[in-house]
């Protein structure tokens, strides 16, 4: 049993062909990745809709988070392993975007401050992102 397998056995989900291809995509990239991503990553051999629902699926359980990337697009990241559960996702890490290559990653070793609101305000989800460049497109201009 592979990795992807066993994580989908672990988050009780169905071992189907589609959220077996989905979810080594996100094993295999250390970046968020759309819909579209992983339309053009696995082919055509999903549908979109299928692509859809495993996605809506795999956040639901508590295996990927989304982000809001500056685009406006929406991205999905893994969430780090038992972090996340269907209750709640404890995903308070900044999010950098790559003003060179455009990915989107998590920075889980960055976590948000606390932040104090006044009363009857009630925080359910924090956006923090970063942009500048990330490690791979700085090697590529230093060099």
């Amino acid at each position: 049993m592979d990795r992807a397998q066993k994580l989908l056995l672990d988050y009780g989900l169905r071992k189907t062909g589609c959220r077996q291809e989905v979810l080594r995509q996100f094993l295999q990239n250390d970046f968020a990745l759309s819909h579209a991503d992983l339309e053009k990553l696995i082919g055509d051999r999903y549908d979109r809709v299928t692509i859809y629902r495993t996605l809506y699926s795999f956040e639901e359980k508590g295996l990927i988070h989304s982000i809001n990337d500056v685009s406006g697009a929406v991205k999905f990241a893994l969430c780090q392993e038992e972090a996340c559960s269907q209750q709640h996702h404890h995903d308070n890490h900044i999010h950098f975007n790559c003003t060179s290559c455009g990915q989107t990653f998590c920075l889980n070793e960055v976590n948000i401050p606390a932040i104090s609101l006044p009363n009857a305000y009630k925080v359910e989800r924090l956006h923090f992102s970063a942009q500048g460049t990330c490690k791979d497109c700085d090697k590529a201009v230093a060099k």
